[in-house]
């Protein structure tokens, strides 16, 4: 039997003004993807696959930091070289690692358009597909599949297993099993410093999701929390259960776990500690008073991570008010703005100089303006990182260190300060542009808690501009008739 695999992988902050381009994407194709190995999706659907002596047909598997919608062109051109690999070979399957929340300039979703694409290719086969859990289903979807699965943690360390999972459903197709879906959306947006699941509510979710999905017939359950930083008409949870043929049981089993999760709604706080960005200061400087250092503080509302823009510029205002701040030895340091401009001119300058312009919002002026700088710089590193490279500027801004990047990354590696020669265990607080902490950077913290500022990934939802989100819905709507709808 053959099998055709490949992937488009992006969380898509419709609130985020930066396009997703060619040159934001990491794509492997054809043997790369064959031969790529990690704790992902895709290398457990192919490692499974190819563990039962099926031909794995490679397409390509394309994956970018979360941002901005994508460009347009861009995407016709991956969907158009995938659907060409597609109509070249004949197969029994098609197996894919999806997000669910990506999308597309002009179009909208990315999954329900390519899976709709390759359905026309392939009418009687199935379609089976992994999913982020962060991933929004669309009728679109439910039609050109035959199966979803996804993560079950967040954060997600179960990715690989997810792809197992996927191929394991498919092989069920493939040797004459059937595979009955069905999925039911909540009314209900939430932020993942909400609902990681080793925390109350999601703890005890999961854990029924779990023991449902030891019933007989039943082949997977998913939780499927959305994205909350994508406005769409789609948006919202989804409980979808994939069983052995049995569609009433299919439907039974999703509309009890939907029931289950909306009737913990109000339970969904946050699990950490917040503060408003007037009130941050006083809790940094108590923290540091108390010995609790490095105290690491989120600024939640501009996390890349999340698909925000990486150059707002309103916490660290906050920050350069307080003379307390600025007189901290060694300085509070600031991980990290996305600024390409002055990472040129600092490199133009060169380390030990001056440097001079603006900083931040680059990008996004709506949300923040720039920040009038002049700034010694004190480290520079071309071709930081691993998959996703980005030249670094450590430079001095009034008493705090700030790190620039030439590129849109993550900021959650402790890594990246390291290599600019800072030694965080010796700072008494650290600013990094996320949400939740990663456990590389929670492992060295002695205290920490989360900003919210405002930003393309604000955590106080009812901030943003939804227009496009099917209303009601909680919790910006707190009163309303309130429906839990099969999708069909």
């Amino acid at each position: 039997m053959r099998v055709l695999v490949g992937g488009l992988h992006h969380e898509s902050d419709t609130f985020n003004p930066i396009v997703t381009r060619e040159k934001d994407v990491k794509i492997l194709r054809g043997k790369d993807l064959l031969n790529h190995r990690g704790e992902n999706s895709t290398s457990g659907i192919i490692e499974t696959l190819t563990s039962k002596n099926i031909e794995v047909i490679p397409t390509l598997l394309a994956r970018a930091v979360p941002n901005g919608e994508w460009d347009k062109s861009l995407y016709i051109s991956l969907k158009k070289e995938i659907l060409e690999i597609a109509e070249a070979n004949k197969v029994d399957g098609v197996c894919l690692a999806l997000h669910g929340s990506m999308r597309i300039k002009e179009i909208g979703e990315a999954e329900g358009d390519l899976l709709e694409s390759l359905r026309e290719i392939y009418p009687d086969i199935p379609i089976v597909t992994s999913l982020d859990m962060h991933a929004t289903i669309s009728k679109k979807m439910m039609e050109n599949a035959d199966a979803f699965v996804g993560y079950k943690t967040a954060p997600h360390i179960d990715e690989r297993e997810t792809g197992v999972k996927a191929a394991e459903l498919l092989l069920h197709a493939l040797n004459g099993g059937r595979l009955s879906s069905s999925a039911v959306h909540i009314p209900f947006l939430v932020a993942g410093e909400k609902s990681e699941t080793s925390v109350s509510p999601m703890k005890e979710i999961m854990e029924r999701v779990r023991k449902e999905e030891e019933r007989e017939g039943v082949l997977s359950i998913s939780l499927l929390m959305g994205f909350p930083w994508a406005d769409s008409e789609d948006g919202g949870v989804n409980a979808i259960v994939v069983t052995d043929g049995d569609k009433e049981k299919a439907d039974k089993t999703a509309l009890e776990i939907a029931e289950y999760f909306w009737n913990k709604r109000e339970e969904f706080v946050f699990y950490n500690e917040t503060r408003m960005p007037e009130k941050a200061v006083d809790r940094i400087l108590e923290l540091i008073g108390k010995g609790k250092c490095p105290v690491v503080i989120s600024d939640s509302g501009d996390n890349p991570t999340a698909g925000s823009s990486q150059d707002n510029t309103e916490f660290l205002r906050i920050l350069l008010s307080s003379p307390y701040i600025k007189q901290l030895d060694p300085p509070l340091i600031y991980q990290a703005f996305y600024d390409p401009v002055l990472l040129e001119k600092c490199f133009g300058v060169g380390e030990g100089n001056t440097v001079e312009g603006e900083l931040g919002a680059y990008f996004d002026r709506e949300k923040s303006t720039p920040i009038e700088v002049r700034s010694k710089v004190k480290k520079l590193l071309r071709n930081w990182g691993g998959t996703y490279k980005t030249d670094l500027a450590l430079i001095d801004v009034d008493g705090i260190d700030v790190i620039v990047t030439s590129e849109h990354v993550g900021c959650y590696e402790p890594s990246m300060m390291c290599s600019l020669g800072v030694d965080i265990k010796k700072r008494k607080a650290v600013v990094v542009k996320l949400g939740y902490l990663e456990p590389e950077i929670r492992a060295l913290s002695s205290s920490s808690f989360m900003v919210l500022t405002k930003g393309s990934s604000d955590e106080i939802l009812e901030r943003l501009p939804y227009n496009k989100i099917k209303r009601p819905i909680w919790p910006l709507d707190k009163k309303g008739d309130f429906k839990l709808e099969f999708i069909k």
